[in-house]
This record gives structure tokens, sequence and C-alpha cells, in this order.
């Protein structure tokens, strides 16, 4: 059937196959990703851009309407290097189109050759052989063959055997491509959309286009495509900036200082950026000076490549960012870590991630409002479980106790799609916190590492829950008074008699106020006479030391408890920003195990 023009809903109807078709395919392209790093990625950040999308939007029946909505909703929800690359081509897209109530097919392709420059200006460094040199291939076919004809139906048709041959070619365009023996995935991506949008065209079926795809269905996953590459920076970040005058180059000059990989798309009033860097906490508060974040995501590429190409076991280990565990000991037992998130007049950070613990009192102070937070997003717990059981047996999962955070909760919810007879997903309430919290993910990680069975790990972690206590020595009730967790007058109250409290949990994992005393040598002889009585109890055998912007107290905390206990601490840590803003500036907190072996 000949096509002699398009309008809202039949973009709408194109865009919709087109999304299924890369839906439908984004593990295969995961196992061909190696370019711009090998972090098996692309198809679900091209998946995950376009579902976005399409749940954002509904039919106008406007054509430049319809692509305002894709624009807008696509910049929104970009994912990754072939998210924002994609995005920005969309946004040239709406804002190349005419406002016309119907597109002849050479006025659509005079709009896609303009939008090219869009979607090439947005890479900082822009490399043929990726997804720019299909996307630019296909356009200049399009307005090419629309001479011959004005036929939608056939120009697009005939324009996907360009798009098809230029992805041949994208191998002898970058060399890791042909060192691998793959295609570009990005441009792979593009192409599957493009077929989408032919069969549809051929087979027609508005039914199973307006059908909403199942991205949660996992299948099997292919062979990844070897490649020695790695990346030079360890982490991927991507976020969401809206303002009024967004200094797009003086941004984008600031991204190319801190790292590589860099794609900035939008305008003066919302853009989306993307880079890899190994300091995505300086990038974010950085930027956010010029504007507010209402979306930030920062992938850390070394864990992908642990469980890509150098998993330590069978047996994945998740806890969230309470659990004070030193950098060195993630990694050595390829802990995975998923962020709460830390709310800051308006922006949202991802705790411990864009925002590192020596930052967050400076963030403090700079907030008009104290600092909230709240749980990580139920849809990142679940990208992770299912990255995860595609390349491990089981999870074990460990989050900061139910009675302080709903994390427990939604890392449960999680989880219920792979418990369906067995457990293969546990998810434990720790109910624990910070250093007692990190001790008891310590606990796991090395139980694993030896070798134990998934059930073992798991009675073992049930086993030290109660044996595993923190007591936190507060300096100030500043903090507290300021987070709504302490009254004015109470606080005021306080300082007039200079209160130098100890927090601890109860056995269910609620906050308690465990003792009090009246200057800080008191609050330390009374912790030192706390860990002494436990120890005669029964001996500890794991503890360590966390504090907030107080590493000298805690090292005297270290070398008095090193005398008592006979060995010194596992590790000395700062605590997260988080957990930071209850315990305030000054603090310091010794966790302890007993009967952890």
């Amino acid at each position: 059937m000949k096509v002699g023009y398009v309008d809202g809903r039949r973009i709408y109807y194109a865009f919709s196959a087109g999304t299924q078709e890369v839906i439908e395919h984004r593990r295969s392209l995961n196992a061909i990703n190696v370019f711009p790093v090998a972090d098996a990625d692309t198809g679900t950040n091209l998946a995950l851009t376009l579902e976005h999308t399409l749940n954002a939007i509904r039919p106008q029946s406007s054509p430049l309407e319809t692509l305002r909505a894709i624009a807008d909703a696509s910049l929104s929800g970009a994912r990754g290097n072939s998210g924002v690359i994609l995005a920005q081509f969309l946004n040239g897209l709406s804002a190349e189109m005419a406002p016309e109530p119907e597109v002849s097919a050479p006025d659509f392709g005079a709009s896609l050759v303009r939008s090219v420059p869009y979607a090439y200006q947005a890479v900082a460094k822009p490399v043929e052989g990726t997804m720019l040199t299909v996307i630019r291939a296909w356009s200049e076919a399009f307005q090419r063959l629309c001479k011959t004809t004005a036929d939608f139906s056939e120009v697009f048709v005939r324009s996907l055997d360009h798009a098809r041959t230029s992805l041949r070619k994208t191998p002898e365009m970058l060399a890791v491509l042909k060192k691998a023996s793959v295609v570009d995935a990005g441009a792979q991506g593009v192409v599957h959309f493009l077929e989408g949008v032919a069969k549809l065209i051929h087979e027609g079926g508005l039914k199973r286009v307006l059908r909403r795809p199942d991205t949660s269905r996992l299948d099997q996953v292919p062979t990844l495509a070897e490649s020695p590459d790695e990346a030079n920076y360890r982490y991927c970040a991507d976020g969401y900036l809206s303002g009024t005058e967004l200094p797009l180059q003086r941004i984008r000059e600031r991204l190319e200082k801190a790292g590589d990989s860099v794609i900035v798309a939008g305008n003066r009033e919302r853009m989306r950026f993307h880079v890899h860097t190994d300091h995505p906490e300086d990038v974010f508060l950085d930027l956010a000076r010029h504007g507010t974040f209402s979306q930030q995501k920062v992938d850390d590429m070394l864990r992908q490549q642990d469980v890509l190409r150098r998993r330590a076991a069978s047996i994945a280990l998740v806890t969230d960012s309470i659990a004070d565990l030193p950098r060195e000991l993630l990694d050595r037992y390829q802990v995975h870590l998923v962020p709460l998130q830390l709310l800051v007049d308006g922006s949202t950070f991802l705790d411990r991630m864009t925002v590192a613990p020596g930052q967050v009192f400076e963030v403090i102070e700079r907030a008009a409002e104290f600092p909230s937070s709240s749980q990580p997003p139920l849809s990142q717990v679940q990208e992770l479980f299912a990255f995860l059981t595609e390349h491990y047996d089981s999870i074990v999962a460990l989050p900061v106790s139910s009675q302080i955070s709903g994390t427990y909760q939604t890392f449960r919810k999680a989880a219920e799609a792979y418990n369906n007879g067995q457990e293969r997903v546990s998810v434990i309430d720790t109910r624990l916190n910070s250093g007692a919290q990190g001790l008891l993910v310590l606990a796991a990680a090395e139980a694993i590492a030896a070798g134990k069975r998934h059930g073992e790990v798991v009675q073992l972690v049930e086993r030290l829950i109660p044996r595993t206590r923190i007591f936190v020595s507060v300096a100030t009730f500043e903090y507290m008074v300021r987070g709504g967790r302490v009254s004015p007058l109470k606080g005021k109250v306080a300082r007039w008699l200079n209160m130098k409290p100890i927090v601890s949990l109860d056995p269910q994992g609620k906050g308690v106020a465990f003792a009090t005393a009246f200057s800080r040598q008191a609050n330390t002889k009374k912790i030192m006479a706390i860990v002494a009585e436990l120890h005669r109890e029964q001996p500890i055998d794991k503890y360590c030391l966390v504090h907030a912007d107080a590493h000298a107290r805690a090292t005297a905390y270290a070398e008095r408890l090193t005398e008592m206990l006979g060995r010194p601490p596992e590790y000395i840590t700062e605590i997260s920003p988080i957990v930071a803003l209850s315990a305030g500036r000054g603090a310091v907190a010794v966790a302890t195990m007993q009967g952890g072996g």
C-alpha cells in the first residue's frame, strides 16, 4: 500500500514498532557492545530510553506535536552513550519538522538530514563507525530516494538497505570492532529500530504495535564478544539538569576536563549529559550550581567488568550505601552497592556516588533547607538483580535495617521475580546500619570467598545479626535538630548541659539513645567500657571504626581498642553522607561483631 504522507498518529505507531524491535534484540546488542567500553549495556540503555519515551507519550494528530513529545520524553529518559545520542537526534528532528498536519516523504527526508548535525554536535569527539554514521547514511539515503518516488513506504524500505550497508562497514572504520568481529552495537540498535518500522509497513498489525513490551522477561544471554579493552575511567554517569540559562558550552568543557565519552544534549532550559569519569561526585556537585537535577545515574564500569569477565564467585553479594565499608574491601570482594537518594533543594543525588562522604557537610551548609533522604527506586534494584541473575547462580542482599529505611522492602519486591519455587535471591533484614552493617557484609563476603554455599552464607548472616552492635558517639545535637529527629527545645537543653549521647540500635534495628555523657572524654570512656564488657561476655572477633569528618578521633579510638582487644580494627572509614545527616560532624562509631569466627 502506497503512503503519501505521515501524520502524528503514524509517527507514533512507527515509533512504537521500532521500540519493540529494539527491546526484542536488547540482549544481542549487549553481547556485541565493545565500543566505547565493553560494558554490555548498549542494548539495555537503548531499550530503556525508548521504553521510557513510549510510555510517556500519546499519539497526537499533528506530526510536530508527536515529535515534540517524543523528543522531550527521550531526553528525560535517555540512558547511556547511545540513549543520549538518539535523544539528541530526535530533539533535532522535532526542531526541524514543519508545523503541518501532514508531512510528505520529501519534507520528512529534508528534516532528517537537517537533524543529523544535532546528533554529531552532542558528542564532544564524534567517531565514525558508530550509530552516528548509520543515522547519517540512512537520513541522506531517505532524502535522496525521495527524488525518485513520493511513496513513504517504498522510500523507507529502500533507505533501510542503505542503513544496513552502512552498519556492515562499521568494523572497517573502528579497529576495536574489527578485532572483536562485531558491528557497532549502537548502530545495530538503530537498524533494529528501522527494521521494526519496516515490519509494521509490510505486516501491519496495530494490536501488536500498541501492546506494551515486557522488558522484565529474561532471555538466554548470548556469549559476549571478546574484547581486551578496559575503560579509561571507572564510572559511566548520566544526568538530567533543568534551569533557565544553562551554559551548555561551559558544561561541555567542564565534562571534558572530568573524563571522556562526553555527550551533551538538550537546550538552555533542560539538558542530558553523559560522561565517563573517576569522580562523578565532583561533576554533579559542580553542575548543580547551574540548575536542578531530577535524574542522576552512575554505573560502576569496573564492577560490570568484574561480573562479565572476572567473577570471583558464583554468589553475588549486594548491599546499599548505608553499609560503611571502604572502597578497597568492596572491590576486593566485588560487592555491589545500591545507593540511596539524598534530596537537596529539589535535586536528587546518589549517596556515595554523586555526593562523597567528604563533601556532605559542604552540601548541608550550601543547602537552603536541610537535606533529606529516600530509598532507591524499585526499577534501579530490579535492573541490578536482572543483570546479576544473568551471570550468577544466586544473590545474597543485605540492606539497611527495615526500621530505618524502606530499602529492605524495595529489595524484597525486586527479588520476587526470581524466587518462584526456589530462593535464588535472599534478601535479609540486617537490622543494622553504618559500620555494623558493613561488618556483616564483610563477614558474608569472606564466607562467599571461602566457597560457602548460598544457604550456608544465609545461615551465617542470620546467626551474626544479633551478635553485631554499633555505638555512635555524637558530638553535637545540631544535625539531629535540623533534620527533625530531635525537637529544638531538647536540642537547646542538650547544648546547655553539654550532653554527648551514645546512639545504638535495638534488637529490632530501631535507633535508640543507649547512654549519655556530659563531656567528650566521658563519652569516650563509656564507649570503651561498653566494648570491654561485651568482650568479657564473648570475645569480639571483628570491629571497625567509622566517623564523620573526625579521622583523628577515630584513630585515637583505634589505638585504645587495639590495646584492649589485642587486634587492630578491620578498617577505619568515613560514614555515608546519608548517615552523616543525623550523626553530624565529629561523630565516631564503634561497630563490633562477636562469634564471627
